[in-house]
């Protein structure tokens, strides 16, 4: 096979996880110039691709971020970016948006390492070994990582202070009757 045959495998089969995962983490105008590079470096290094290319894809990825930082200081923290707007109000949108706004509060008083563990975890779906090589550290460095960033958000989740109950208005007269 081919290296150009290679590469546009590579391509089809990683571009979609890829996106996805640079989205996480920079502007929506970036994306693209950031998988576009991740591919050029991919493609300049093919013969060093490994059998499962899609840790090695995004290693490569994260170092072009991290370089995007150094040069342009365009780096935001990673932010947590909330699931689609609810429909309409309910009793349990309450809830919702509360567990929301305390994960969203809790997400920015973590550490950025301890934010870019936790989301090669939950959001990428990145087993612990194929996160390490992302990072480019060993699997239990990356395990000892995951586990404190875990016990950091659940104690900054049960310290939040309660904002109180919410408070509703009253319904006018004759609403509900």
């Amino acid at each position: 096979m081919s290296d150009e045959e290679r590469f546009n495998r590579l391509y089809a089969a990683h571009r979609a996880d890829l996106e996805r995962f640079v989205y996480r983490r920079v502007p929506p105008s970036h994306v693209e110039d950031v998988v576009a590079e991740t591919f050029l470096t991919a493609w300049r290094r093919l013969d060093d691709a490994p059998a499962e290319p899609r840790p090695w894809l995004f290693g490569i990825a994260r170092n072009v971020l991290l370089r995007s930082i150094r040069t342009a200081g365009r780096w935001n923290s990673l932010q947590v970016r909330l699931a689609a707007e609810p429909t309409g109000p309910s009793e349990e949108l309450a809830g919702t948006v509360a567990t929301r706004t305390d994960l969203t509060r809790a997400w920015a008083r973590l550490t950025p390492g301890e934010q870019e563990v936790l989301a090669l975890v939950a959001w990428d779906g990145l087993s612990p070994k194929e996160a390490a090589g992302v990072l480019g550290c060993q699997t239990g460095t990356f395990r000892m990582r995951l586990l404190r960033a875990r016990r950091h958000l659940l104690h900054l989740l049960e310290r939040l202070p309660d904002p109180g109950p919410l408070r509703a208005e009253p319904l006018p007269k004759g609403v509900l009757s």
